[in-house]
């Protein structure tokens, strides 16, 4: 028998010397990894600086919830009710924070200049918010409308007031919501009495709901191009900005469609239209109170009778307004350009 044990360790051996050469069989262990670079954390609040002399006093409860703060590289979004962002994964050295224009709620004003943090040393900064109100009552709402703003057909009888305050007040922290509605009134109607209103209350903001009564008059069914209200409700915006208020004007909302004659909402959707034309031409904030009641998808369900909501689309109201107050500049801008930026 041939002995086939010595060609087969020759192959082995040159099959070592092959794979040696050729470097396959390295096991070299590699250089040390480097370190990671050390990062850290900054507690931010957002708060409404009410006197605007850029410190957190006592007396100023409110906070800013959805701002996106930036320090570094690193972001955080501040929280409903405490106004708290943390921002992780800073690199440390001598930044700056900042928030982005763009997740502020309509008409809130950043600070004019950066905030500076060193890290590590910082744990924590505030960044203070503005609102251009004047010598107004901060955190003061006014409801302007007809009956539907008065609250008829509420089981209470206060409609959307406490409400729309419920939902304000767990969002910043402090809210006051008050309501002067007109029974009856036209938005021309409204128009006269508007500066003395303002007068009485003083508000922070404005909310505008009018329109409903106006498709009584036969000028305006005819033809809503020549009918009043967009020049009434022009009119009241600019009071409500000569004031120093910060308006936020609402569409028409839908008639009850069991028990409205005809045509009657087709007027309110001609003339909604009109109505976003003007908040856009006038650079304020929209409340498209008459989407979100279609968005229910349950139109009859919301009413009392005819025009005024019940109780649940006085909560449609509500959510509605809040909505529009609170709502980012980049949400409100893929919607509907320029409005609520600025006056």
């Amino acid at each position: 028998m041939r002995n086939t044990r010595r060609p087969l360790l020759l192959l082995a051996l040159v099959g070592g010397l092959v794979a040696a050469a050729c470097g396959g069989g390295s096991t070299s262990p590699s250089g040390p990894s480097a370190p990671a670079t050390p990062t850290y954390s900054v507690t931010a609040t957002v708060f409404y600086d009410q006197n605007a002399n850029g410190q957190l006093d006592a007396t100023e409860g409110v906070r800013v919830p959805g701002v996106t703060v930036a320090i570094g590289t690193g972001t955080g979004t501040s929280a409903a009710g405490t106004g708290l962002a943390t921002v992780a994964g800073i690199a440390a050295g001598a930044l700056s924070a900042v928030v982005r224009t763009d997740s502020l709620p309509a008409y809130f004003q950043a600070p004019t200049a950066p905030i500076p943090v060193q890290v590590p040393g910082t744990t924590d900064v505030r960044i203070p918010l503005t609102l251009p109100i004047g010598g107004n009552n901060a955190n003061l709402y006014l409801g302007l409308g007809d009956s539907i703003t008065f609250g008829d057909g509420s089981s209470d009888g206060k409609g959307y007031g406490l409400k729309l305050q419920a939902l304000l007040g767990a969002h910043f922290g402090r809210a006051d919501v008050r309501l002067r509605g007109r029974q009856g009134d036209t938005s021309g109607e409204t128009a006269e009495v508007t500066r003395r209103t303002l007068r009485d209350y003083d508000p922070a903001y404005t909310l505008i709901l009018l329109g409903t009564n106006d498709w009584h008059d036969q000028t305006c069914q005819k033809a809503p191009s020549d009918c009043f209200t967009i020049d009434a409700l022009r009119s009241i915006v600019e009071d409500v900005k000569d004031w120093d208020s910060l308006p936020v004007l609402a569409t028409i909302i839908p008639a009850n469609p069991a028990r409205a004659p005809a045509g009657r909402n087709a007027w309110y959707d001609e003339m909604n239209a009109r109505i976003k034309g003007l908040a856009q031409q006038q650079q304020v904030t929209l409340a498209d109170l008459n989407a979100d009641f279609k968005a229910t998808g349950n139109l009859a369900s919301l009413f009392a009778d005819d025009v005024h909501p019940n109780d649940a689309g006085y909560q449609v109201l509500a959510q509605g307004w809040f909505k529009a107050i609170t709502r980012a500049r980049s949400a409100a801008a893929s919607s509907s350009p320029r409005f609520g930026f600025h006056f």
